[in-house]
């Protein structure tokens, strides 16, 4: 039997099994702002509470089994979880640090954190790496957030320097919606690591019931739909899901889904090379979105091997972008990032699983 892992606590959790209370925060503190991982070092502690700890909790529920980086600065890792089973996440760097001409920081760098939500996925697109190895099981709150935290330790990212996350690495995040939503509030603690739900970005393939449970919670989260077609035909090529799911569905969920007034619901659009990069299918989404307070996101398809979907021309994706921006709708192209490594989701950990058998 694995001991249970104090990341997979909330704080008011960890006050219902340490008391006095204030000792959970304490506990919380050492752990996400004093990156510590060994009860002795939790100096404020009684030792007995600090021999409990040792002797009954594990402080870490994964380690780094490989890691890659990319000339443009993107680190993916390859985790490997308490029971052997492995997970990926991605750090980007959004922006560099500045500094003026005596040397002194203007400002900080920025990062956004990519994470995974399960051991696998059962959505099963056609486009990604990750569903070739099937679904394994759902990751536990402390497995989410140790990504994270594993991440801002390991490349030396102090405790408040505050990150953004998207939980779009492997598997569905409203397929372990429990899991996912404990996550976010204790990301947001602000005896943790503080990060403001604002921050966090949930991006689902489009579970219409799930977007409801998830907007009826009201965490205050942003939300990214994986839409990449504008007919049920198409997507339910590339996303079986869709049969479930279908885009009328989708957008009818959205709809009713409640955002901060001055953000947007994120619609993904993966262009694939004489699929969707049209603009006969540029002029159908622009149809398909309105009346939602939008903006979509044009992504390269990152071809990995033995796909069948290949890479759109710049140009392509540039008119795409400029039909949506000229009829209202905020329209951007994701840069890619991590080309030079195994960058697509669930591509690290195939050829890992290669290297190693």
């Amino acid at each position: 039997m694995m001991k249970p892992c104090l990341l997979d606590f909330t704080k008011e959790e960890l006050g219902l099994v340490f008391s006095p209370a204030f000792r959970a925060k304490q506990i919380f503190k050492w752990l996400y702002q004093g990156y510590v991982d060994d009860a002795e070092a939790m100096s404020n502690l009684p030792k007995a509470m600090r021999d409990t700890l040792a002797d009954t909790y594990d402080f870490v529920p994964l380690e780094v089994a490989h890691e890659e980086t990319s000339k443009d600065g993107s680190v993916k890792t390859l985790f490997r979880l308490r029971d052997g089973h492995t997970i990926e996440s991605v750090l980007l760097p959004m922006k560099e640090e500045v500094v003026d001409e005596e040397g002194r920081r203007v400002s900080h760098p920025k990062f956004t954190i990519c994470i995974s939500s399960q051991v696998g996925c059962k959505i099963g697109c056609t486009f990604c790496l990750t569903a070739k190895g099937g679904f394994v099981r759902n990751l536990s709150a402390g497995e989410i957030v140790g990504q994270v935290l594993a991440l801002k330790k390991r490349h030396g990212i102090s405790p408040e320097r505050r990150v953004n996350i998207v939980y779009m690495g492997m598997g569905e995040p409203l397929d372990n919606l429990d899991a996912v939503a404990k996550a976010v509030k204790i990301f947001a603690d602000l005896d943790g690591l503080s990060i403001s739900p604002k921050r966090q970005t949930i991006s689902t393939s489009g579970l219409s019931h799930q977007i409801k449970k998830l907007g009826e919670m009201n965490l205050g989260i942003l939300l990214a739909i994986s839409l990449h077609a504008v007919d049920d035909a198409l997507r339910q090529e590339l996303m079986p899901i869709n049969k479930a799911y279908n885009i009328a569905s989708i957008i009818e969920a959205v709809k009713v889904f409640p955002i901060d007034e001055r953000k947007r619901i994120m619609f993904e659009y993966l262009v694939i090379r004489g699929r969707n990069d049209d603009l006969g299918s540029a002029k159908k989404l622009v149809t398909l979105l309105h009346g939602i307070k939008s903006k979509v996101n044009l992504i390269y398809f990152n071809p990995h091997e033995g796909s069948p979907y290949t890479r759109p021309h710049t140009a392509e994706m540039e008119a795409f972008r400029d039909y949506l921006n000229a009829h209202g709708i905020v329209c951007t192209i994701r840069q890619s990032k991590g080309l030079d490594i195994s960058a697509a989701c669930g591509q690290l950990k195939e050829r890992s699983t290669h290297v190693t058998a």
